[in-house]
């Protein structure tokens, strides 16, 4: 994923905190593209020996596995569960001078407008992406799809009024929602083989991270959730994510671009 998005946010500040329990720096490595399938694939054909890690999203395991005919890596079987970092919540937002301030104003104007209303996401096939999809279907409206190469270059665009309106993941929006650059309407891994020891070393150091008062802050003001938890309880997460989200692609009938 690009730098300036949720997944980037996250990684860095659990990257710091390793690089101080490991005593080794930790480098932030973004490959994006293919909704996160480019920088999966990497992690999951790495050597598995503790040194790479994926910070993995809902898109990367369990999305693209319904989205993609082909996948270049199986999201489950590739990758050992390590720990879940955060639940990030979803947010429908607006460019301000969008005459709407609710959910019921924006369905009422594209209704009105049908196709004239611009959509923005982090990408085909992303959790972004599919929630607007999910969004027109339930809704019954038409708008149309634009996506861009992540959620920066996105957010730039809505901001600038080149688009209307975006579904994003919290962490990415919430400094411009504060500042009233956007107007807020709702909110809605490791490779496989990486030794069980190395897991239970790298899931304790975050997962008691995790638990302290500095994450809580720094997380919550992101606009994230702090998670954590075992590797056991990420791969149950895993399992139930990947069954929720096969159904909303059914769904939304979402395509990629």
């Amino acid at each position: 994923f690009p730098a300036g998005g949720t997944t980037d946010i996250l990684a860095r500040e659990v990257g710091q905190r390793l690089s101080m329990t490991l005593g080794q720096p930790v480098v932030i490595d973004n490959r994006p593209g293919a909704a996160g399938n480019i920088g999966a694939d990497l992690v999951a054909k790495s050597a598995p020996d503790g040194y790479t890690l994926l910070m993995g999203t809902v898109g990367t395991h369990a999305i693209n596995a319904s989205l993609y005919a082909k996948m270049p890596y199986d999201h489950v079987k590739d990758f050992a569960p390590v720990i879940l970092v955060a639940g990030v919540p979803n947010v429908l937002e607006v460019n301000p001078a969008l005459p709407v301030n609710s959910v019921a104003d924006l369905i009422k104007l594209a209704k009105a407008k049908p196709g004239q209303i611009n959509f923005a996401s982090s990408g085909s096939g992303t959790s972004i992406h599919l929630s607007g999809e999910l969004f027109k279907t339930m809704a019954g409206v038409d708008m149309t799809h634009i996506p861009y190469k992540g959620s920066a270059p996105a957010i730039t665009d809505l901001i600038g009024g080149q688009v209307q309106v975006m579904f994003d993941n919290l962490p990415s929006s919430l400094q411009f929602i504060k500042a009233g650059k956007l107007r807020a309407i709702a909110v809605t891994s490791a490779p496989a083989g990486t030794p069980p020891a190395i897991i239970a070393r790298i899931n304790n150091d975050v997962d008691q991270w995790l638990q302290s008062s500095e994450a809580k802050e720094k997380l919550l003001a992101q606009g994230a959730i702090p998670a954590g938890g075992t590797p056991e309880q990420f791969a149950a997460h895993i399992r139930a994510e990947t069954e929720k989200w096969a159904k909303v692609v059914k769904a939304s009938g979402a395509k990629v671009d």
